[in-house]
């Protein structure tokens, strides 16, 4: 090699060494990245217990007696996963700051023991931080016997601060199995 393709060389060598340390930092910033985005999104809500208040705090917000805002109340199961849940209730009229309660019906369609995790979302998004959970099923996750049903209680307030512009707040449950994607160690063996 001649002298002129050291320099060449160099500059692949360096263009290649911030290539891999470019990939690294990106890697390293994409989970602080999708939470953010999906913050500000209202999508794909992390953190389940991020509206969790307790008894107290709901109580002490005051009520707002001169509004209504209309709380849709939707569940779906994620994947073909064997369960049902549906809301008893499906709309209601909330006074802001008054706490109320509702419940959802959960059924294990299968015949296995399973533990499910219920995942919440707020529509508009905008909404999430006004809808205060003194408690929910969301919190924690959900055994069922195989064919069980139950119901299961959400108390909730509105917190009086929510802007004017939101009259209708809609709180979703996605369903999850908590050991899907599991490999079963029996079938794996007899695929080898």
């Amino acid at each position: 090699m001649d002298a002129a393709g050291k320099p060449k060389q160099l500059r692949t060598v360096v263009f290649l060494f911030a290539l891999v340390v470019g990939m690294f930092a990106f890697g390293f910033a994409l989970v602080p990245l999708y939470k953010l985005i999906c913050s500000v999104a209202g999508i794909n809500n992390l953190d389940a217990t991020g509206s969790r208040v307790t008894l107290e705090e709901a109580l002490s917000m005051g009520v707002a007696t001169d509004r209504i805002v209309n709380m849709e109340f939707d569940a779906t199961v994620n994947g073909d996963a064997p369960f049902k849940l549906t809301p008893i209730t499906r709309k209601m009229s909330v006074t802001p700051g008054k706490v109320m309660e509702m419940e959802y019906q959960i059924t294990n369609l299968s015949q296995e023991y399973v533990v499910t995790q219920s995942v919440p979302s707020v529509t508009p998004w905008q909404a999430s931080e006004y809808l205060k959970k003194v408690e929910c099923f969301c919190f924690t996750q959900q055994p069922l016997q195989a064919g069980e049903s139950k119901k299961m209680l959400l108390r909730f307030s509105v917190d009086p601060e929510l802007p004017k512009e939101y009259s209708v707040i809609t709180l979703s449950y996605t369903l999850m199995d908590t050991k899907r994607g599991e490999v079963n160690t029996e079938t794996a063996m007899v695929l080898e």
